[in-house]
Parts: C-alpha cells; sequence; structure tokens
C-alpha cells in the first residue's frame, strides 16, 4: 500500500511540473533569471538562500551604473556558508564568479558591497545570477555527451527537477522531524 501512495505522489509531482513547464513556456509561470539589487553608497545589500547538502551552486554577478554607464563602480563580494566559512571573497571588481558544493545544509549568504573610496551619486545596480542543484547543471554539455535532443532532453531535465524536488521534500522532512 505504501508503494502504491509513493507511485501516486510522483506521478503528481511529474504531472506538476509538466504543467508548469508547459505553462511557463506560455509566460503563464512566471521564471526568474536573474536578481537584480540597489547597492547603496554606504553599506552592504546580501541575499541568501537556504541549501541543503552536497547541492552545486553557481553565480555571475556584474554591477551596472544607471545613471553614469561610462563609469561602473568597483565591489566587493562575499560569500558564506551557513556556519561563517567563507566560500567567495573578491573586491574592487565590476564582475565576478562563484561555485561550490555545499558541505552542509542551512542559509548560505552572498554580500555586495561599494569599495569605500567611491561615493556615488546614484544607483548602483548588481545583477546575480544565482544557481542551485538541477538549474545549475550544464544541459548542453550532457546532450552533446549522450548525444540526446528535443523531447529526450527534455524528460531527462525533467526527471532531474522531480529528483531534486523529490529530495528537498526529504530534506524538509528530516529538518522539521528534528526541530521537534
Amino acid at each position: 500500500m505504501a508503494e502504491n501512495s509513493k507511485l501516486r505522489v510522483r506521478t503528481a509531482v511529474l504531472s506538476l511540473i509538466l504543467l508548469c513547464s508547459t505553462f511557463s513556456n506560455l509566460n503563464l509561470v512566471p521564471v526568474a533569471e536573474a536578481l537584480w539589487l540597489s547597492i547603496p553608497s554606504s553599506g552592504t545589500k546580501c541575499v541568501s538562500e537556504e541549501i541543503q547538502n552536497n547541492v552545486v551552486v553557481l553565480a555571475d554577478y556584474y554591477v551596472i551604473n544607471e545613471d553614469r554607464p561610462e563609469h561602473t563602480p568597483n565591489v566587493s563580494a562575499r560569500v558564506t556558508s551557513p556556519y561563517g566559512n567563507n566560500l567567495h571573497h573578491n573586491e574592487n571588481v565590476t564582475h565576478g564568479q562563484f561555485a561550490f558544493t555545499t558541505s552542509e545544509a542551512g542559509n548560505y549568504m552572498a554580500c555586495f558591497w561599494l569599495d569605500s573610496h567611491q561615493q556615488q551619486a546614484g544607483t548602483t545596480t548588481l545583477s546575480l545570477d544565482w544557481r542551485i542543484g538541477i538549474a545549475a547543471k550544464d544541459w548542453e554539455s550532457v546532450a552533446r555527451k549522450e548525444k540526446i535532443e528535443g523531447v529526450e532532453l527534455d524528460l531527462r531535465r525533467l526527471e532531474g527537477t522531480v529528483q531534486s524536488i523529490h529530495n528537498n521534500l526529504i530534506y524538509l522532512r528530516e529538518r522539521d522531524e528534528g526541530s521537534q
């Protein structure tokens, strides 16, 4: 009986994913491409995401000065793990990237700030493309390596998404059981 209910749950999740992916092609379900952060002239802007253990994280970031595009200010960036370990640190840059595989579950934080010697008037914007898990996978490489395309590649992506959702549900359940 338990195996039958597992099959129903998997079928429901796969159906939901197929439905969402169909609607996302019609722009009925919004798909985030990147975060846009307004960096204050003094202070720090941070984003965080709760991520489970053993997950790949990839990110690219770059700075835009909307008021004076010819003068792009430099920023500094720091990415830390839930226990405060530095995973990425970069200073005086207009763009950068980081990649890591999580070694602990919890909130991973990326903080950005303008370098202190650059007092900026106006808005400084930072674009952050933060991808985790299945979204970070290089599907073009998979397609070339395994010589697949079209529907087969889409099904492979969906299978990866279903597995990612399943793993995340297990993680959330274990976390909830641990907090009780």
